[in-house]
């Protein structure tokens, strides 16, 4: 009986499948004539594709030249327009061109599916004429959108709060700070609204409450330190970021030493946004692997998808000492069916000066046994070497971090899970020797502290894969494809200018 079953199901499923190649045959047939002229034109510069037409109920104009100069262009894929269909994110890869630099990789964003863009114009239209269409352009000037118009001097909380993840509970310090950094402005650097044009306080706000991710990565820029993709600006609404990699999902099953590294990082992001010098906690709200990527030269670990965020300003909570403002917060591990799952409470995070979430949300969703991710469970840090299952720390932390059994007990075991991490990466102590990184911390700090003064070294040795026993110098040593072991140092440039680098 199971085998008569097993036969019928094979069937049905190649039956189906001719069936999807047979349907995007007679697509692709149809639409030759849109197809070859996808390929010949850039769509970039299409006012109406990249929606500059509905300005200001868009996104900005800082990058309106170089889109309109064709400086940037879809990668092949992306000119097939058919296949937006199965791009619901509307998320592209393109090239962007400079003369006298070459072409460099960027992703532009539309910051929502079509549907969602949709929704917000009716939404628009209905506020300013109780119609679900209208003139865009007047219909903004008669929204809330445009309450800041005219002689507002500042962007304060009671005007927005409550319009997205980033200002859920935002303070006078947090928007001074949003405004100063605002990017698609020229006189950017104030926060005083005076400085911005009408249309651009339209802009700001538009963005604030339809998808704030821009915004974010302005405001705490990767430039400073944060682990966030780099904003290159916007035209309409197609908003430019720099490319850092591939997601982090294509490291699931990489070597051992590798995902050891991506774990210590992904920990201390955790870290990084949850407790820093500037006292704003910045609470990751989807956490998954597709929200994360890995630089392909220093392998570095970075968000890329901000739009579920809540930033916390500590010192208005400690100012404002709201109930339990000073009672250490641990989220509730709570079992769930689905992929991705976080149990939180926005106005807990919001409120209390000491919260756990961020840990929370790593360990239960990429390292732990608990994550499960495209049917897949095990989390990044699946399958260790016996010595390490032998040793039994990592599980034990790896466990106490996503289901704490002890009051603060995820705390502690973020905390331990850190060091213990560290030490995984660093097996042997001689000489800065690090597995997979070429990112010896001292380095990095000399190589922004000290530009062109220093330079970093990489040699290693392949111990594992195709180029086995070959020597290599550079990056590429740390390459994922291969188990290497990479020395590390730092190395003046210009011999006389050592006492410049101070190493």
């Amino acid at each position: 009986m199971l085998r008569i079953l097993s036969l019928k199901f094979g069937r049905v499923y190649r039956c189906g499948k001719f069936l999807f190649i047979v349907a995007l045959f007679v697509i692709l047939l149809m639409n030759t004539h849109n197809l070859f002229a996808s390929f010949q034109r850039n769509e970039l510069t299409d006012r109406r594709f990249i929606g500059l037409n509905k300005c200001p109920a868009c996104f900005g104009t800082s990058w309106c030249r170089k889109f309109m100069n064709g400086q940037v262009t879809f990668e092949m894929w992306g000119r097939l327009r058919f296949l937006d269909f199965f791009n619901v994110k509307n998320v592209y890869f393109a090239q962007y061109g400079e003369p006298r630099e070459g072409t460099r990789r960027v992703v532009l964003k539309r910051l929502g599916s079509n549907q969602e863009l949709a929704e917000i114009d009716q939404k628009i239209c209905k506020r300013a004429t109780g119609r679900p269409r209208c003139d865009l352009i007047q219909g903004m000037y008669k929204t809330e959108f445009a309450r800041l118009n005219g002689d507002v001097r500042l962007l304060t909380p009671e005007v927005v709060e409550g319009w997205s993840d980033l200002v859920h509970c935002p303070s006078q310090r947090l928007l001074d700070r949003v405004v100063r950094r605002y990017a698609e402005t020229k006189d950017s650097g104030s926060f005083l609204l005076k400085n911005l044009k009408d249309t651009e306080r339209m802009q700001l706000l538009m963005t604030l409450a339809f998808n704030p991710e821009p915004l974010v990565l302005q405001s705490f820029p990767s430039d400073e330190g944060w682990p966030f993709a780099k904003y290159l600006g916007a035209c309409g609404r197609m908003v430019a970021v720099n490319y850092v990699g591939e997601e982090l999902w294509s490291f699931y099953n990489a070597p051992w030493e590798k995902r050891v590294d991506l774990a210590k990082q992904l920990m201390d992001i955790a870290e990084q946004l949850t407790n820093n010098d500037f006292d704003f906690a910045l609470y990751l709200l989807d956490v998954s692997f597709d929200n994360f990527a890995v630089g392909p030269r220093d392998g570095k670990v970075i968000v890329v998808d901000a739009e579920n965020i809540i930033v916390a300003d500590k010192r208005l909570i400690k100012q404002n000492k709201p109930e339990n403002y000073d009672v250490w917060y641990e989220s509730r591990y709570e079992e769930c069916d689905k992929e991705a799952c976080l149990s939180f409470s926005k106005d807990i995070l919001c409120s209390r000066v000491t919260v756990d979430h961020n840990y929370y949300a790593v360990c239960q969703n990429l390292l732990s046994r608990f994550a499960t991710w495209r049917g897949t469970t095990g989390g990044l840090l699946h399958d260790p070497p016996a010595d390490v299952i032998k040793d039994g720390r990592l599980t034990a932390l790896l466990d106490e971090c996503t289901r704490p059994q002890k009051q603060y007990g995820r705390f502690q075991a973020a905390k331990e899970l850190r060091e213990f991490l560290t030490q995984l990466t660093q097996p042997s102590n001689t000489n800065r020797e690090l597995l997979f990184g070429c990112r010896y911390q001292s380095c990095q700090h000399w190589l922004q502290s000290c530009p062109g003064l220093i330079k970093e070294v990489c040699t290693g040795t392949w111990i594992k894969g195709s180029c086995e026993n070959q020597q290599n110098t550079g990056s590429n040593c740390c390459d994922h494809t291969c188990v290497c072991k990479c020395v590390c140092v730092c190395v003046c440039v210009r011999e006389r200018e050592r006492a410049d680098c101070n190493i």
